[in-house]
């Protein structure tokens, strides 16, 4: 089902591709990308030859009823792994052990390092907990992957994508064996997750931002919340002058 998805993608949108020959033709590696789009987890399995695992939430794989057993199918189809976030640790936890088992099968494991998809199209800061973790605690080689406008694609909210060609550069593998084992070591996990976000931020031109995209969303949110409510007391004292 990988390939058939892939291939329909592959034909109807075109992506282009740089830096392909940097994904090992065997091996286990971490494929750490910026996150500009919910389609970002197809494109990029589509243009390889070589299965790519990223994590999704359980509750796509557990929806009732024949849209949720569809929605299951293709999330299974292209490579994404349930995670349950019921834990004491959640997600987070859920995530790094999943990574590490997809690792030391010896495959490719997907991570966005900022934890969620920018609510402008920059690139945000890195978490240290995920990506640092997976790639300290396996010793697994870091490729840094930018995608390229599939936010103009589907932006956030949006069902129906827009025919358009986005496009993925790859870069070289970043080896951090060096600090193997020291996954316990905050300003490690720190350096690493930096040095992996600068590598993105120069394969993808983006602007870079030194807060988290959590964050930023929630100024976002905060700032619509404040203009809405401003609005409404203006429209609210002009109703009452009129009067």
């Amino acid at each position: 089902m990988k390939f058939s998805i892939g291939g329909s993608l592959k034909l109807a949108f075109r992506p282009w591709v740089e830096g392909l020959e940097n994904i090992p033709a065997e091996g286990p590696a971490i494929l750490a990308s910026n996150h500009l789009s919910f389609s970002d987890s197809f494109f990029l399995p589509a243009v390889l030859d070589r299965k790519v695992t990223f994590i999704a939430k359980a509750e796509y794989f557990t929806s009732p009823g024949v849209k949720g057993k569809l929605t299951a199918a293709f999330f299974k189809g292209v490579g994404q792994l349930p995670v349950d976030r019921s834990g004491a640790r959640g997600a987070g936890e859920a995530a790094i052990q999943s990574g590490i088992k997809v690792i030391e099968a010896g495959e490719l494991f997907g991570i966005y390092p900022e934890g969620t998809r920018s609510p402008d199209g920059r690139l945000y800061r890195g978490k240290p907990g995920g990506l640092a973790r997976v790639a300290l605690a396996t010793g697994a080689p870091v490729i840094p992957v930018a995608m390229i406008d599939t936010e103009k694609i589907q932006p956030p909210g949006k069902v129906v994508p827009k025919l358009m060609r986005p496009g993925i550069r790859i870069g070289k593998p970043l080896d951090f064996s060096r600090y193997h084992g020291m996954d316990n070591d905050r300003f490690i996990l720190r350096s690493v997750t930096d040095e992996v976000m600068y590598e993105i931020m120069k394969l993808s031109g983006q602007e870079y931002v030194d807060i988290y995209a959590t964050a930023a969303k929630r100024q976002i949110a905060d700032a619509e919340k404040a203009e809405k409510a401003a609005k409404t007391d203006k429209a609210e004292k002009a109703d009452g002058t009129s009067q």
